[in-house]
């Protein structure tokens, strides 16, 4: 890989980390505001639409940045993260009683979204770290 594609992946898991991380906290305040969204006028951004985007680009980021990065790096730890936060994602979108369900929604939505972001910070970390040597075959 070269430094150049090293950087570019960095740069979108920073990207990933953000994000994830940001929908962590949005996903964690929402029960808190949610008689607010109403009166902002941001309720019809906020909605399914939002969230199931979100989780299609999450899921796109993060299995192309986790891949690359494990390609260079060799480790599973990202892998270990994205995987079940991907899933607690898909399942809190795709699984109507929970979807309905604000607080249980909002509590499953939080972790998946901190595990993604976590990874992406995983998979950063690994691939700054690590140095081509005589034993790394890339």
């Amino acid at each position: 890989m070269s430094p150049r594609t090293a950087a570019n992946i960095s740069r979108a898991d920073r990207f990933g980390a953000v994000a994830s991380l940001l929908c962590a906290i949005h996903c964690a305040a929402l029960p808190l505001t949610i008689a607010l969204l109403p009166s902002l006028g941001v309720a019809a951004w906020l909605g399914e639409g939002f969230e199931e985007g979100f989780v299609v680009f999450a899921t796109l980021l993060g299995l192309f940045t986790v891949a690359t990065g494990y390609r260079r790096h060799r480790a599973v730890r990202a892998l270990g993260l994205l995987v079940p936060g991907l899933g607690i994602l898909w399942f809190g979108v795709l699984y109507a009683p929970l979807h309905q369900s604000l607080l249980p929604h909002a509590i499953a939505m939080t972790i998946g979204g901190t595990l993604v972001g976590l990874a992406h910070l995983a998979n950063m970390r690994l691939t700054e770290i690590h140095v081509h040597d005589a034993g790394c075959m890339h």
